[in-house]
């Protein structure tokens, strides 16, 4: 069997260039479905595993139906065949947290914050409505995480998943995953698909039967609680949501089309929620961590932040308020330079024109109390880190000052999806990602603030312990040494600690 776990000299040899350790900010474990279901039993009774099963099944019901039958109910195609199929030993290495600690080292990895799959897939779905189902499957996948993960802390740990329907249910979670059981690192739900409580009847007006909230802004519930027991419980809040399958993702004969940039677009819209929200103002030393969705759109969403801002804060919606328009003036351009069929609605158009539609508060800026552009930075840069795979070249554009507002390196972090479909093998994802490098697209200090130390300022700087203990401990404390010092609670005292 041995044998079987053969390092590839390449990956020793870029380990020896490279003379730092390799954090993977985003693996993945394949959940063992008939063990899950034992600890779903014990949280919820008999029951509540069948239960578990036809929510799942009607999930996945437009792989029962005909061409005919999906052309008419429009279900989106979800995700189908996700998983390793030729490599044997990966796709067991996915599912066995004994056999991926064995093989670290072959893999090229010093420690990695392994993500659930069936967990994302249950727990984090915005449209899981059950609150019984959704509250008891979070329970039971993050013991399930707790007891087979438990011993192999040194190079290991499970995310805990944490639905976020309402802040209690969120902060009952967040508590049992870090108090109870000991975990330490936690994906939340970017979203809640909730229904609009009084749709319109009118066709332009369907598209409003539900929405997406995502905890920032307009949201029915009050989340602050939510972030300040983060804090309190020393967790960097991370996501990992898409919104795969609905609204223009919802194909009904191709996953690909529905599935290319959603994790992107799942991060852009609970980043910018949060953001206009006035979250990063109010919580400073809070870290958000977005999963698989690369670093294009937080590049782009910053741009945008500071040119949308410098034209459309408070100050500037003064100079748009249709009012300040010269009526005569216009009317006057209207007479000399209009078109012939245009003059005789000349009177209408100068009317018109000092009109608007215009919402009540002018400042959509206004829980970011921004005076200066620069202050966008502050807000964006140091709370947002992006989670990009190894063949991503958005993480190079992340490092890119010339490019970035304000001189501003990014954080994009290593992920290198590890147990789904995109890694064929396992042992090559060290030189994957080492090809932005090689390219020069990427400086070696780059790949290392990349591959290293994004991922531990993420959780290392919500939590100075988080790598304690663990194969890496030594750089870490070093890279948290030369971080803000953050004043935080004591930790948790866990009933028990997977370390």
């Amino acid at each position: 069997m041995a044998t079987l776990f053969k390092a590839s000299p390449k990956v020793d040899q870029l380990r020896a260039k490279l003379g730092h350790p390799i954090v993977d900010a985003d693996a993945h474990q394949i959940e063992m479905v008939p063990l899950f279901l034992d600890f779903l039993r014990e949280v919820g009774g008999a029951k509540m595993a069948q239960r578990w099963r036809d929510y799942v099944a009607l999930t996945r019901r437009a792989f029962r139906m005909t061409p005919e039958e999906r052309s008419q109910a429009r279900p989106g195609i979800p995700v189908w065949w996700p998983l390793p199929a030729e490599n044997t030993l990966d796709r067991a290495t996915s599912s066995l947290p004994k056999l991926m600690h064995t093989r670290m080292d072959e893999i090229g990895l010093d420690f990695a914050i392994v993500y659930p799959s069936l967990g994302l897939f249950v727990v984090t779905l915005p449209g899981m409505a059950d609150d019984e189902l959704r509250q008891a499957s979070a329970r039971a996948f993050n013991n399930y995480n707790a007891d087979v993960f438990r011993g192999f802390g040194d190079r290991l740990t499970p995310a805990a998943v944490i639905p976020m329907h309402t802040p209690g249910e969120a902060i009952a979670e967040l508590e049992h995953a870090v108090k109870t059981l000991g975990l330490k690192a936690a994906v939340f739900a970017a979203d809640v698909l909730r229904p609009v409580p009084k749709p319109e009847k009118d066709p332009a007006a369907m598209a409003e039967s539900y929405y997406y909230d995502c905890f920032g802004i307009d949201s029915p519930h009050d989340y602050d609680p939510v972030w300040r027991k983060c804090i309190e419980m020393r967790i960097a809040p991370t996501f990992h949501s898409a919104p795969i399958g609905r609204g223009t993702r919802a194909s009904i004969s191709r996953h690909q089309y529905n599935q290319l940039g959603g994790f992107a677009e799942g991060g852009e819209a609970v980043s910018k929620s949060l953001f206009f929200g006035g979250v990063t103002r109010r919580f400073p030393d809070l870290r958000f961590g977005f999963l698989e969705g690369g670093a294009g759109w937080g590049i782009a969403l910053y741009a945008r932040l500071v040119e949308h801002w410098k034209k459309r804060n408070y100050g500037a919606m003064q100079r748009l308020d249709p009012g300040r328009i010269d009526t005569a003036l216009f009317g006057r351009l209207i007479d000399e330079f209009g078109h012939e069929r245009l003059k005789p609605h000349r009177d209408q158009i100068v009317k018109n024109v000092i009109f608007g539609d215009r919402m009540e508060e002018l400042d959509d800026w206004r829980d970011c109390k921004i005076t200066r552009a620069e202050q966008i930075h502050d807000l964006f840069v140091p709370n947002f880190f992006f989670g990009c795979e190894g063949d991503d070249r958005s993480a190079a554009a992340a490092f890119d000052r010339r490019m970035n507002p304000h001189g501003a390196a990014l954080n994009p972090m290593f992920g290198s999806d590890i147990g789904h479909f995109d890694v064929e093998d396992m042992r090559g994802i060290l030189q994957e990602a080492h090809e932005l490098v090689d390219w020069g697209l990427m400086s070696a200090e780059d790949f290392r603030r990349f591959s290293l130390e994004n991922v531990v300022r993420l959780h290392g700087g919500m939590n100075n312990n988080f790598f304690k203990g663990t194969r890496v401990e030594t750089e870490a404390e070093k890279i948290l040494a030369t971080e803000k010092a953050y004043n935080r609670a004591e930790d948790p005292a866990p009933a028990h600690s997977l370390r």
